[in-house]
């Protein structure tokens, strides 16, 4: 489980950066970023560490290439904590960003493990997700 604090400081700087994102107001949503990057790193490998602070940091990096990564150090701490709603969800985000990438044999593949985390969740509308992106790929 996130830590409280983290999780509610998080969550406002996600608030904030779609706020500057839609503003389009490019130095209040670095300074943002930065200060999301800097929670992420001061809890890294500590029992404060958790998937759900680096998942938003990949969710707002901009460069594709950048987010991937990212999304991956996310994935592993979710495995290690064996938590399938964020499995399952990373796995989701990590798939899009393959697909808007070119690389839609690594999405399938994404998606199947995320479909496979996803049984177990309670979470309907991200199940669907999964499932219709992994139909789109498949049978395209």
């Amino acid at each position: 489980m996130i830590n409280t604090k983290i999780y509610k400081a998080v969550y406002e700087l996600a608030e904030k950066l779609m706020k500057a994102a839609a503003k389009d107001d490019r130095a209040t949503f670095e300074a943002l970023y930065a200060e999301l990057q800097a929670i992420c790193t001061e809890h890294e490998n500590t029992e404060k560490d958790h998937p759900e602070q680096w998942e938003t940091l990949a969710d707002f990096t901009e460069e594709l290439e950048d987010a991937l990564p990212i999304y991956q150090k996310a994935l592993d701490k979710a495995v290690a904590k064996q938590s399938n709603d964020h499995i399952a969800s990373i796995g989701f985000s990590m798939a899009a960003l393959q697909v808007e990438l070119g690389d839609n044999q690594a999405a399938i593949e994404r998606l199947q493990q995320a479909q496979a985390s996803a049984h177990t969740i309670e979470d309907n509308e991200l199940k669907a997700e999964i499932d219709e992106l992994l139909a789109t790929l498949t049978t395209g």
